[in-house]
């Protein structure tokens, strides 16, 4: 697979699901109305969200998806350093996984 593959229309959805909650979350919080984000943007370096923040997400992807997704283990199973660095792609790819194995079972 190339760095260039599209992101499939799983992925997108999700990536505009989740861009949609941190929009609303940084605008909530901070005021904040013309923030980027994008796969490649991560939670604390880019969006300079702090735990507080991501518990706030945890309870907006448990109101979108219920408990299809579990982002408390999702980052219960990381490092601290996997934290700081976590990207929005990496959950966006989190969260198709945990949907497309709630969908098979």
């Amino acid at each position: 697979m190339s760095p260039h593959t599209p992101v499939t229309a799983d992925e997108e959805s999700v990536l505009a699901d989740i861009t949609g909650m941190l929009a609303k979350l940084l605008e909530d919080e901070y005021g904040l109305d013309d923030v980027e984000i994008g796969m490649a943007t991560t939670f604390n370096r880019d969006l300079e969200l702090e735990s507080i923040d991501l518990v706030a997400l945890a309870g907006l992807l448990e109101e979108r998806y219920g408990g299809r997704v579990n982002f408390a283990e999702f980052l219960a199973g990381m490092e601290f350093e996997e934290i700081i660095e976590l990207t929005v792609g990496r959950l966006v790819e989190y969260v198709v996984t945990s949907l497309k194995a709630a969908g098979a079972s």
